[in-house]
């Protein structure tokens, strides 16, 4: 029964307060009993002449009370245990109910130690003899109903009432049949204290009782495997019907529940094995609901860093950058699956895997070794968006993981994409299922992808740009969830840095940070080495190779492996540019910037490294050597596509693709990026069209000033 709301279980209330009757309220008595005076006591008496009154405890005032009028002086609110109304008295009955016959049902995981003789039960035959029936009354409680007392024989299997007259010393209990025409039912559930998750390691080979959340339910060739949650952790609970039978079929996930079971250890994990596990309802099951969230909520919340570079836009952002963070945590603690999409480029992977490296600790504490497996996965996305091709995967896998592993739908965590209108389509879709998203990006950003995020993080809402990286981002935030992973992941920035060949202060900041072990040119091999190993392994995450090449293992291994892809890709696109850079067709533009245009699906080579992207990159790189001091701009385009790349020009990409979809309505116009440096895709027809447009918005940007080049 709940404890008085008011009284708090007492049954009285303190009303006031009167001189203590002992003392007449001065708090010392001058004689105490020396039978039960302790030596405090009588050393007090002897040094002062008197001690402490031992009813007012040296206050010399004592408490009014008077009964709770909530509970009528109970202290408890009893009910009904059949129709659950209120009662005055500490019944068990309310008087209607009680003209009837009780018959109580024991929970499977009752013992003999819950049956009351006298009281009328539910049981089972489970066996015949000689001498009477034997009846069960649960699974581990038997009883003998004697032949004197039956008037028939039973069956085996029949149900049957049967009245308790006695247990013996050793257990046994002698049985009675009952007959009964009209009867109310009561169900006797196992009276144990709870307990928590994080104290079941002690509790091996004892039974115990826990409240919690079911957050997996998990069928396999043997027993059921129910994944329970409390306020403190979670375990795994096991229940047998039959070998692959679906035990408890009508638990399921998000159920708040009631599990008795013996605490048993396999493999080294703890695990429940439940005699009996019931679903909550009501204001018990919000009370098992609201601890276990207040509970994540707390221990969800990220370390406090500083950090590793000073950064104002940084310092804005980071009331975004812990809610990604906490975020992160909750699903963690949540066994919730975590998918992280990212951008496959140097900077993409070293952010992904930053958080890769923190959230992998903490999914294997919070659910064991195999954790991981089931509950991470990372994905790398081609375009620097969340298109749909990757949304689909992700649904595709996140429902057959729910169908067949009961698990919740993941948590997307988006790396150097998700903050354009290009998104939208993708995040549609995961909305419908329920997917929570969460962001951190450096491309220019549209308000519309806000209302599908549950956080955002992108350094133009705090006055930045592109220069502050993904990477960036991504190791601060990673240091907020598990600080631990500093050590592994300090260099990442740096990393991205030059990969995205940022010029924003925090990338010089980075780069010095790491320059005992890492000069700018190691850095640089990192990036390319990323790059060219991203795209030969297009949608599969390469964890163990992309390890080696971010240094998390051997380092012999790392060097190895770093000089030899950036031998193969540095050879790539030398050839690459043998066949591109005389093809390549250049305009100085009234307004002093150098335009420079590659034609990629005829004077490139296809389905290899570089692909056009990193080929017109690269032919920018060159350009603007030869175009020292210049504003320039290089496009590279193919039959439905331009890549952009630009240097001292105020450009606008996201702005200008928004004009042309306007200006151009049958040239099917999308795309985006950076200001500077972005994509656009059109149909092919209009081609010759909209490469036209743009050529003239660039004509009418304006050019910032370029230091000359340094003779000599």
């Amino acid at each position: 029964m709940n404890l008085c709301e008011i009284c708090l279980g007492k049954g009285y209330l303190v009303v006031g307060e009167k001189p203590c009757p002992n003392c007449s309220g001065s708090g010392k008595t001058e004689s105490i009993s020396l039978g039960e005076a302790s030596d405090k006591d009588m050393k007090e008496l002897i040094d002062s002449g008197s001690t402490k009154c031992s009813v007012c405890q040296g206050s010399g005032k004592t408490p009014v009370t008077e009964s709770c009028p909530t509970c009528e002086g109970l202290g408890r609110e009893y009910l009904c245990v059949v129709c659950k109304s209120k009662l005055t008295s500490k019944k068990e009955l309310c008087e209607r109910c009680a003209k009837k016959p009780l018959v109580h049902i024991l929970d499977p995981a009752c013992d003999v130690r819950d049956v009351v003789v006298g009281e009328i039960y539910q049981g089972k035959v489970n066996g015949l003899a000689s001498f009477g029936a034997f009846v069960d009354l649960s699974e581990s409680v038997r009883g003998l109903a004697h032949n004197k007392y039956l008037k028939s024989k039973p069956e085996v299997g029949d149900a049957i009432f049967v009245t308790v007259r006695n247990i013996l010393a050793n257990g046994n209990i002698e049985l009675e049949p009952a007959e009964l025409k009209e009867y109310n039912t009561f169900e006797v559930e196992k009276e144990l204290p709870i307990s928590k998750t994080s104290d079941l390691q002690k509790q091996v080979g004892k039974q115990i009782m826990i409240k919690g959340e079911v957050i997996q339910v998990k069928q396999t060739g043997g027993p059921t495997i129910f994944t329970i949650a409390d306020d403190c952790g979670l375990v795994f609970c096991a229940a047998f019907e039959r070998a692959g039978v679906r035990a408890y079929a009508d638990i399921d996930n998000e159920m708040m529940v009631r599990v008795i079971g013996e605490v048993s250890l396999r493999n080294n994990q703890v695990q429940v094995e439940i005699k009996s596990m019931k679903r909550l309802w009501g204001g018990e099951a919000s009370t098992v609901k609201d601890l276990i969230e207040q509970s994540i909520d707390r221990r969800a919340e990220p370390s406090e860093i500083e950090f590793l570079v000073k950064s104002e836009i940084m310092t804005r952002l980071l009331p975004a950058m812990k809610q990604v963070a906490k975020e992160i945590r909750r699903a963690v603690l949540k066994s919730q699956p975590i998918v992280v999409r990212h951008h496959a480029d140097a900077d993409g992977i070293t952010a992904a895997v930053a958080i890769e490296m923190a959230i992998l600790p903490l999914i294997t504490e919070v659910g064991g070794p195999d954790a991981e497996y089931h509950n991470y996965r990372r994905a790398p996305s081609k375009a620097p968006f969340y298109e749909l091709e990757d949304v689909t995967k992700d649904l595709t896998y996140a429902l057959e993981d729910q169908t067949r592993h009961g698990q919740k739908m993941p948590l997307i965590v988006l790396m150097d994409n998700g903050s354009t209108e290009e998104d939208v389509p993708a995040m549609r879709q995961a909305q419908v299922y329920g997917m929570d998203m969460l962001v951190v990006d450096h491309h220019h950003p549209h308000k519309i992808v806000d209302q599908y995020l549950i956080a955002h993080v992108n350094p133009a809402h705090a006055g930045g740009d592109f220069g502050l990286t993904t990477g960036m981002l991504a190791t601060e935030i990673a240091r907020m969830i598990y600080p631990a992973v500093e050590s592994k992941i300090k260099h990442f920035p740096a990393v991205s840095a030059v990969g995205d060949r940022s010029e924003a202060p925090e990338a010089s900041a980075y780069i010095k940070l790491v320059e005992d072990k890492y000069s700018r040119e190691d850095l640089k091999k990192v990036a390319l080495a990323l790059d060219y190993e991203a795209f030969w392994q297009r949608f599969n995450d390469g964890r163990g190779l992309i390890n080696d090449i971010l240094c998390l293992g051997r380092l012999d291994r790392h060097q190895r492996i770093v000089e030899l892809l950036c031998e193969q890709a540095n050879a790539a696109i030398d050839e690459q540019l043998r066949a591109s850079m005389g093809n390549v067709k250049s305009t100085r533009l009234p307004n002093g910037i150098i335009m420079n245009v590659l034609d990629v699906e005829n004077f490139a080579h296809k389905f290899t490294f570089p692909p056009p992207g990193k080929t017109s990159g690269e032919v920018h790189d060159r350009l603007c050597k030869k175009n020292a001091g210049k504003p320039v701009v290089t496009i590279g385009y193919g039959p439905d596509f331009a890549v952009l790349r630009s240097k001292a020009v105020k450009m606008n990409i996201p702005q200008m693709v928004k004009e042309l979809m306007e200006e151009i309505p049958n040239g099917g116009v999308s795309g985006g990026g950076h200001l500077v440096v972005g994509s656009i895709k059109f149909v092919g027809g209009m081609r010759k069209d909209v490469l036209a447009k743009l050529a003239e918005k660039i004509a009418a940007c304006g050019v910032d000033a370029v230091p000359a080049p340094k003779s000599g």
